[in-house]
């Protein structure tokens, strides 16, 4: 049986936006390229379930399973107090 016209087999949710995508791995590259930032901005996997989150390498490939999510780093800055 082929799976031909079936559509992708995953979904990636980046940043709350879902792609689909042929492919059982996916890497940092290809991710921040999908979610339109630049690499050395950093890609963090998100466990959805757990919540619990990890910075990816640059050059990682990553596994696809259900409940997981990619973002973008995010930095906070101390504001004026005045």
């Amino acid at each position: 049986m082929s799976d031909k016209g079936q559509g992708p087999r995953y979904h990636l949710d980046i940043e709350g936006t879902i792609h689909p995508w042929d492919r059982p791995t996916v890497s940092a590259a290809e991710i921040s390229t999908l979610g339109g930032w630049a690499l050395e901005e950093g890609v963090i996997e998100i466990d959805l379930k757990t919540q619990v989150e990890r910075t990816l390498a640059s050059d990682e490939q990553v596994e696809l399973k259900p409940g997981m999510g990619f973002s973008r780093k995010v930095v906070f800055k101390r504001g004026n107090a005045g």
